[in-house]
Formats: C-alpha cells, sequence, structure tokens
C-alpha cells in the first residue's frame, strides 16, 4: 500500500485519527478531512482539508477538487465522518432524523460522489462505516440506526454500479467502539467487550487493501467481544 493515498473523512474524531494513524504506519499517505479546522495529530496525516462542512455538496466537491489538484488520484475513500444520537421516538425531536441523516447518510453520499472521479482506472476501494445496531433498533436507537441502514443501503447499490470501473464498495459494522465519550455514558459497562478503535482500524486496512480483492457489497460485522 507504499505511496498510495487514502482520504479518511471525519479524521479528528477518535476513529478516524486511529484510522489514519494505523494507515500511515502501513506506509500510505493520508489525506484527511474534517469539519474541525485543526487537527491535532498532524504527525499521521501527509495533508488536511479542515472547515469542510461534507453534508454542503459544494464544500464537499471542492475538498476534493483540491485533493485531486494538489495529490493526483487516490486508491481509496474511508467515511468515517458521522454522529450519534440517542431519544426514544416520541420524546424526541424530528429535527434529529434530520440531522443524523446528514451526518450519516449525506457526508457519506456526498463523499463518495466527489471521490470516484479521482480514483485510476485500475480502481479502488471505498469503505463506509455503519453500525451492527442496524439488525435490530432497540429503544432510543430509532434515528440513528434509520440513518445508519441508508449507509449501508448506499454502499450495496453504489458496490454494483461502480463495479465497471473496478471500484469495490463495503461497510463496516462495529458495536460499541471504545471511546472516551462511550465510557462517559456506561460508566458500569466493561469496555474491554467493546471493539477497540485500533482493531476496527486494522479491518478498514484489510478492506482497502488487494488482500481483500474479491470482497464487494460487503456488510462486513465487528462485534468486538459481545
Amino acid at each position: 500500500m507504499r505511496e498510495q493515498a487514502i482520504v479518511v473523512t471525519g479524521v479528528s474524531g477518535v476513529l478516524g485519527t486511529s484510522v489514519a494513524r494505523h494507515l500511515s504506519n502501513q506506509g500510505t499517505r493520508v489525506i484527511g478531512i474534517d469539519i474541525s479546522s485543526q487537527y491535532p495529530n498532524a504527525d499521521c496525516l501527509h495533508d488536511f482539508i479542515g472547515g469542510v462542512n461534507l453534508s454542503d455538496e459544494d464544500a464537499c466537491a471542492q475538498a476534493f477538487v483540491q485533493i485531486r489538484q494538489q495529490h493526483g488520484s487516490i486508491s481509496a475513500l474511508v467515511n468515517v465522518a458521522g454522529g450519534f444520537s440517542w431519544e426514544t421516538v416520541l420524546e424526541g425531536s424530528p429535527s434529529t432524523w434530520d440531522r443524523l441523516w446528514s451526518l450519516n447518510v449525506k457526508t457519506s453520499l456526498l463523499a463518495c460522489r466527489s471521490a470516484v472521479p479521482l480514483f485510476p482506472a485500475e480502481g479502488g476501494a471505498i469503505v463506509n462505516v455503519s453500525a451492527a445496531a442496524t439488525s435490530k433498533a432497540e429503544l432510543g436507537m430509532a434515528a440513528y440506526t434509520a440513518t445508519k441502514s441508508g449507509v449501508s443501503r448506499l454502499t450495496e447499490s453504489l458496490a454494483s454500479e461502480l463495479l465497471s470501473r473496478h471500484i469495490r464498495v463495503n461497510a463496516v459494522l462495529p458495536t460499541i467502539i471504545d471511546t472516551p465519550a462511550n465510557r462517559k455514558e456506561m460508566p458500569s459497562a466493561d469496555p474491554s467487550l467493546w471493539v477497540a478503535p485500533e482493531e476496527l482500524a486494522n479491518v478498514i486496512e484489510f478492506l482497502i487493501s488487494p488482500r481483500s480483492s474479491a470482497v464487494n457489497g460487503a456488510l462486513l460485522p465487528v462485534a468486538g467481544r459481545m
């Protein structure tokens, strides 16, 4: 994977940083995009494009134009950007559904659309981040799982659409990721059962590598020890 350029969205978050660092350690040139204007872990990035609202079509497209101008083609796109909110259907707000649709589905959609022209003729790979919880929406998870289900359907359909361009599209479906925010929200839980960000980054690296050349349109569960 050396000398390849890979774009990681949502790179400033815990998972985005883990993915960027893991890929950088493999000798990959990582280009990070985030809505944050600054990135504290610049040592694991070849380039960083900050202040980008990926749910805005023009802003997203311009970020990838900039990547094309400065770096040429890319070999992979990893869509980590997204969001989560827990609230019940009756006591929650319909605006949460709109917000999570933009954060989860629209960012992935627009990033994929903007990235495809940057892939070379030999193709490449796209990995989206969905969620294992999409198999059954528990209490308070309706908006989140509905929008992450949209990411899964986007993944499957786009995988078929890009077959002729040799661009593979897959998604990872993690359970609970071990992050400081999740530890704070669930202080009585055992985080050793969760998915470590580094573990998920390793799976993502596999899906964009030649080792997974026969895998396309897959929704890969990453369940940790749960």
